[in-house]
């Protein structure tokens, strides 16, 4: 009996998985299963509430598609429109809405107490490079040991990395101690010239 149980328990399961959370798709023509529906023009006027069949019939009338917009409406919102076309606007606004995106990224330097001069302008270069790309900036210090009793000289040197960068970007969140870390992030600078 508990390997049926079990054997139950994996399908629901799985099948809960499986079902879709939202439907993105809009139900078109013969999709669409009430008895009476609004129904909107393709130039946007009302023709009030009808009977499906009726919907249907004007939809077939002009060649185009009734779908359903608005479904949890009482009665549902249907309009008349050619459903190809508007699906090829709405992939290419979509698209177009990628294209315009920026991500941004968090890099990460990793600093240490005892760091020499050129190691230190080095990694500020670096740090400078990634600002200037529109990135987010991590730095740490990762303290060792002994060197737990010193966090005054990790600040010094996350106060001295900051004001290094300061043309690039700015400190967005002041260096603190987490656990065996010191952290600060830096921000790119945003030119306001409008």
């Amino acid at each position: 009996m508990r390997a049926g149980l079990a054997v139950r328990f994996l399908f629901f399961k799985n099948l809960r998985r499986c079902l879709p959370i939202s439907k993105k798709e809009l139900s078109i023509n013969e999709q669409i299963r009430d008895r009476e529906v609004r129904v909107i023009d393709a130039d946007g006027s009302q023709l009030g509430v009808i009977s499906l069949d009726e919907a249907l019939r004007r939809a077939a009338d002009r060649d185009m598609d009734l779908v359903k917009i608005a479904p949890q409406a009482a009665p549902p919102v249907c309009k008349i429109m050619d459903y190809g076309k508007y699906r090829f606007e709405q992939a290419k606004r979509e698209k177009e809405a990628r294209k315009n995106q920026k991500t941004v990224e968090i890099k990460e330097i990793r600093l240490s107490l005892n760091i020499d001069t050129h190691d230190f302008q080095t990694k500020a270069g670096h740090a400078k490079r990634f600002l200037g790309e529109g990135n987010k900036v991590k730095v740490s210090i990762r303290f060792r040991g002994r060197e737990m009793g010193h966090p005054e000289i990790g600040h010094d040197i996350m106060k001295r990395f900051a004001e290094t960068c300061a043309e690039a970007g700015a400190v967005e969140r002041p260096s603190k101690m987490e656990g065996r870390n010191m952290l600060m992030f830096l921000a790119p600078k945003t030119d306001k010239k409008a």
